[in-house]
């Protein structure tokens, strides 16, 4: 019988696959290393096991201990599972950026999930660094995984990832890129087919708002290069122990449209389901093409599963509202056709200004039309509204009439996009749309900057 003892004997030896129709532009033989075939749908399986195997040898975790880190999700996931099988309890603290997906994954293996801001330094006390450690130092009988300085991870991916990349290609690797996170996974791999030939390239995927590329190229760990982003996985405002740059030939940046985009493509014309890195490293090597030759043998890594991004990269509407779906906006229609089935919010001639103000904080809105009897004979938006209280404290008992200015323009369903965008001056901040059956809907500057892909 042919049969694994647990599931973590199933870790490793995942498939290489080649890539086909996304990677046409590319001359070279381009295989994905589809780390999705590990149990916990990531290639943080491999180093979770050896983190934590490494720690119970040298003492660190002792039996019936409590695990604890500071995860994106998928190491928690790894982490979970030896968790399961050795008999540890795990707390996993997890930015608040990361896909609703990974949270519920990780509670229903077991673990107890502690949800930190991301848009915080990391020293400040509420970061998922600084938590994690904190927990580490209040909890008896725990052990502070730190992927990030654990060299344990690294050596992972020299032990097994790249060994098995150097098999499965039987050494006619040339370039091997990968998106950088904790670095383990680079760094491992990156040394092991060094050692076997020095010529193979690395190539890391960074993300903007990440400081792994220019600390590259200039040795200068720049924080106005740190900022918020979206994309998961990839990127990090520290530098890790795991990323050696010393084996790492250069760093490419992905926006996170593009990686968002790209994770959408790498499904619909691989059928590979992954996750966000993915599709960062995807749009990586797209922009790395010319560095590749015929006679080339390119293997990207594929980090994770695309089942944890469905109510992010897989849902149109998560796509929509950041701009990041592609669709050809050309038309006035295009831009309001999402909403629709919004009404459209007036105030009379004769109603106070509070009204006007209660009106825009009830809906969050800057601009409302005017109208009385006849139709449209006005507008109002905050910033009149705001200068006129500053002249005149009493100005919210008038009426709407004394403060309002022009009407807004007013074009058909099928005027250019052009055209509308032209109607915006200093002094015009909407745009109203005919709708052809008495009604009628508001474009702002918000919705054309919406639209801009």
């Amino acid at each position: 019988m042919d049969f694994s003892n647990n599931i973590l004997e199933t870790i490793g030896n995942t498939p290489l696959v080649k890539l086909n129709k996304i990677v046409a532009e590319i001359d070279a033989l381009v295989l994905a290393k589809v780390e999705t075939f590990n149990p916990g749908n990531s290639v943080k399986d491999r180093m979770a096991v050896k983190m934590i195997e490494d720690a119970e040898a040298d003492g660190r975790l002792k039996p019936g201990g409590t695990i604890i880190e500071g995860t994106s999700g998928n190491t928690g996931m790894g982490l979970a599972l030896v968790a399961i099988i050795k008999g540890y309890k795990l707390i996993c603290v997890i930015s608040d950026k990361q896909s609703k997906e990974k949270m519920d994954i990780l509670r229903a293996v077991g673990a107890k999930v502690v949800v930190c801001p991301t848009d915080v330094e990391p020293t400040d006390p509420r970061s998922y660094y600084s938590v994690s450690k904190r927990l580490a130092s209040e909890t008896p009988n725990s052990w502070y995984v730190n992927q990030y300085d654990n060299m344990s991870n690294s050596l992972a991916h020299y032990e097994q990832t790249g060994p098995e990349i150097w098999k499965q290609t039987d050494g006619k690797i040339t370039h091997f890129v990968v998106g950088v996170g904790t670095g383990g996974t680079i760094s491992g791999v990156g040394k092991y087919l060094k050692e076997k030939n020095p010529n193979i390239k690395i190539w890391g995927i960074d993300t903007y708002g990440s400081v792994f590329k220019k600390y590259h190229e200039t040795g200068i760990f720049d924080e106005n290069e740190i900022y918020s982003y979206i994309t998961e996985g990839i990127g990090e405002d520290i530098l890790p122990k795991n990323v050696d740059f010393s084996l790492i030939d250069g760093f490419t940046k992905v926006t996170d449209k593009d990686a968002a985009v790209y994770t959408r493509k790498i499904a619909l014309e691989e059928a590979i389901f992954v996750g966000n890195s993915a599709g960062a490293c995807i749009k990586g090597l797209l922009q790395l093409k010319e560095h590749f030759k015929p006679e080339d043998v390119v293997v990207v890594l594929f980090h994770d599963s695309g089942s944890r991004y469905v109510g992010k990269m897989f849902n149109d509407d998560w796509m929509r509202e950041r701009g990041f779906l592609e669709e050809n906006v050309t038309k006035a229609e295009d831009v309001i056709k999402d909403h629709l089935d919004k009404q459209l919010i007036v105030v009379r001639t004769e109603e106070l200004v509070s009204h006007a103000i209660e009106r825009m904080r009830k809906y969050k809105i800057s601009q409302i039309p005017v109208v009385d009897i006849n139709g449209f004979v006005g507008s109002v938006d905050e910033t009149d509204l705001f200068r006129s209280y500053v002249a005149d404290k009493n100005v919210a008992e008038k009426p709407i009439k004394e403060v309002m200015g022009k009407p807004f323009p007013i074009v058909k369903l099928g005027t250019p996009i052009e055209e509308v965008s032209k109607l915006f001056t200093k002094e015009n901040d909407a745009v109203l749309v005919d709708l052809e059956n008495g009604n009628h809907h508001i474009i702002t500057k918000y919705d054309i900057i919406g639209s801009i892909k």
